[in-house]
């Protein structure tokens, strides 16, 4: 019953919009089959598949809200949850920001699904950790890694007649490899739309590399350097930035895209030339659903063109205060770049320093989005195009506002796993200047 066909959901959801009778209703239908083998120490340590299915409602009674969650879907149960939410309408205070449900919706579907993901097995996810186990220990290195694997569905329903549904499936891998004694560590991430791309046996000897090259590092003392990095340590970054691009904030004074005078700095140049962000639910290697959580439809959108900010995300809400239109949240975050490799990069660069991840990473002043955060699991010297040594990790306090002002060159954008929001993106490597190291760290 997990995965529903788009009939199946939809007779429930009909049912629960003709059992209220709230001012508006608007129900949700989730569900997801989620596939999952873990392993560390060089063994499996967990496997499973994890199915649910559950159903929200909510209801208005004018600016009154209430809400349930359910998970079961015979007609009496569907009643009882839609009488609690009504009952919670009743007696929640009125919400000074409450818009009503959106009117009904086309929606473009994009392509979401993906036949050999959701075709995943057990004995698939087996081979794919004796994959990654067999070469560490063969050469007395030491695997930790998750795999998951997911086939979800979504169907809405609300009382202005509007309906979407849609499947989807993903698809993400992460390994890190240590050496015996601990000193040394690697990591590679993959995040795909078709599972049929993944190849393991290339991506462990990635990590494996790093693992082994990253013992014996050395310190340097802390400062501004040339550093490239790769599109997994660079999400980190960018992803926190993107939140601010909603126009709230920026009208309130309390992002970086605020005007010292009051308003936002729409259509002004924030960036070098040579950075554009664009969201396209239809884009071949990071699709998403073609709504947003109100049911807004998603469009292809240009947040940043050539360095200049373009659009900002108006909620319903800010939107209807502000007179303007109200825009999708979007479902991935795709950055221009060039053509060139990770690898390539490092083989132009002169002196610099390779960073293969960042995490730990906290905000420090919104208004700029100063980040401070962590180097890990492999960062190098590079001299005369070639890593020459590891080195210590560092922590950063940096910008990625000024990071994106300071770019030497950008490579190949490659679709990564995004922030806790689920938003998928597609960054490429790059090469910055005087990018920011305040100290060292022992962590490996």
């Amino acid at each position: 019953m997990s995965i529903m066909t788009e009939a199946e959901a939809k007779t429930i959801l009909d049912k629960v919009i003709a059992l209220s009778a709230a001012d508006e209703c608007t129900a949700q239908l989730v569900g997801s089959i989620e596939g999952n083998i873990r392993f560390a120490l060089n063994n499996v340590s967990t496997s499973g598949v994890v199915s649910d299915t559950a159903l929200s409602i909510q209801a208005a009674f004018g600016k009154r809200v209430g809400s349930t969650t359910i998970n079961a879907f015979d007609d009496a149960s569907l009643e009882r949850g839609v009488r609690r939410a009504e009952d919670l309408a009743r007696l929640a205070p009125e919400n000074p920001e409450f818009v009503p449900a959106v009117e009904k919706q086309t929606y473009r579907a994009s392509n979401t699904f993906d036949a050999a993901t959701a075709a995943i097995t057990p004995e698939n996810r087996a081979e794919i950790a004796r994959a990654s186990i067999a070469p560490c220990k063969a050469q007395q290195l030491i695997a930790a890694g998750f795999l998951n694997d997911n086939h979800t569905f979504v169907a809405f329903a609300n009382s202005n007649g509007n309906f979407g549904y849609q499947r989807a499936t993903g698809f993400n891998y992460t390994c890190t490899v240590r050496t015996e004694d601990g000193r040394g560590s690697g990591w590679v991430g993959r995040s795909l739309q078709d599972a049929s791309q993944f190849n393991v046996d290339s991506d462990i000897q990635v990590a494996m590399r790093k693992a082994a090259a990253s013992a014996d590092a050395q310190a340097l003392e802390p400062g501004k350097y040339t550093v490239i990095l790769e599109p997994a340590a660079a999400a980190g970054l960018i992803s926190f930035m993107f939140n601010f691009f909603n126009a709230r904030p920026a009208d309130e004074g309390r992002s970086f895209l605020s005007k010292a005078g009051g308003g936002n700095k729409l259509a002004e140049q924030v960036y070098d030339p040579r950075v554009s962000f664009t969201s396209d639910p239809w884009h071949d290697e990071a699709p998403t659903l073609p709504w947003d959580g109100d049911g807004l439809p998603r469009e292809r959108t240009a947040w940043v063109e050539d360095g200049r900010i373009t659009n900002l995300i108006y909620n319903r809400y800010w939107a209807q205060k502000q007179g303007k239109t109200a825009t999708a949240q979007p479902g991935n975050l795709i950055m221009s770049g060039g053509t060139k490799s990770t690898s390539e990069l490092v083989r132009e660069t002169q002196r610099g320093i390779l960073v293969t991840r960042t995490w730990y990473i906290r905000m420090v002043d919104p208004q700029t989005v100063l980040l401070t955060g962590l180097t890990r699991d492999g960062t190098f010297y590079i001299e005369n195009g070639e890593l020459k040594y590891p080195l210590k990790n560092f922590r950063f306090n940096e910008s990625p506002v000024i990071m994106l002002n300071n770019i030497d060159e950008l490579g190949r954008p490659v679709r990564v796993a995004g922030d806790e929001s689920n938003l998928r993106m597609m960054i490429p490597p790059m090469r910055l200047r005087d990018f920011t190291f305040t100290s060292l760290s022992d962590a490996v």
